[in-house]
């Protein structure tokens, strides 16, 4: 069953949330404008781009992304674009004021990479006879795929926020010190922990249509 049928949203309702977030996320970058602040207008305008990527993907490559699929997607960015901004006349983000949105944007968005190492991983063990992946290594490739892309996400915030306070302007990326690193590498294993246990049940279009573009390339 896919995630359209499971959820019971149907495409109208699919692309007025879509919409609606793509609006607010508009909005959060002359947020960022008014405030002068660099971090809010990058990660809004970032996320925004993002949020497109669905469509792109079906129309120009043929990838089905249900109505599931896309939300999952639109909603981890949304969330994270948010999180850098906060209540009005706040000077706090979400970041800085609620204890748990940090655990759940990278919960969310380490399942968006754990699906990508997920489908490609499927996809290759289903186009050809010589590569035989077992269950067991597919948990385990997902999960170290998903770890790894954690450490490299947190070097990557530090390096931008080492510059950052070079240059003496706002961080696009912020990290606030190795108890918050632990807690998201943490979490990032709980998002490929999901998708490596219910990968099949949602992904298998998506694999589906990396088997048949791989199947095709070879056959040419």
């Amino acid at each position: 069953m896919r995630l359209r049928d499971r959820l019971g949203i149907g495409p109208t309702s699919q692309r007025r949330l879509s919409r609606a977030m793509q609006v607010v996320l508009v909005g959060i970058v002359f947020i960022g404008l008014d405030r002068g602040n660099v971090g809010i207008v990058a990660n809004g305008a970032i996320a925004l781009a993002v949020t497109y990527l669905p469509a792109i993907l079906e129309r120009d490559h043929h990838i089905p992304m249900d109505a599931g699929l896309t939300l999952w997607l639109t909603t981890a960015v949304f969330l994270h674009a948010v999180g850098t901004v906060g209540l009005p006349g706040s000077e706090l983000s979400f970041y800085q004021s609620v204890g748990w949105w940090d655990h759940l944007t990278h919960t969310l968005s380490s399942s968006i990479v754990a699906a990508a190492g997920y489908a490609t991983v499927r996809a290759i063990d289903e186009h050809t006879a010589e590569v035989s992946f077992p269950w067991q290594f597919t948990f385990v490739f997902v999960l170290l795929f998903v770890v790894a892309f954690g450490v490299l996400w947190e070097v990557l915030e530090f390096a931008v926020g080492g510059l950052a306070e070079l240059l003496g302007s706002d961080a696009i990326l912020t990290q606030y010190g190795l108890e918050d690193t632990l807690l998201d590498l943490v979490f990032d294993t709980v998002g490929g922990l999901v998708v490596a246990l219910w990968g099949t049940a949602y992904l298998g279009d998506v694999v589906g249509a990396l088997t048949g573009r791989l199947d095709r390339r070879t056959s040419d």
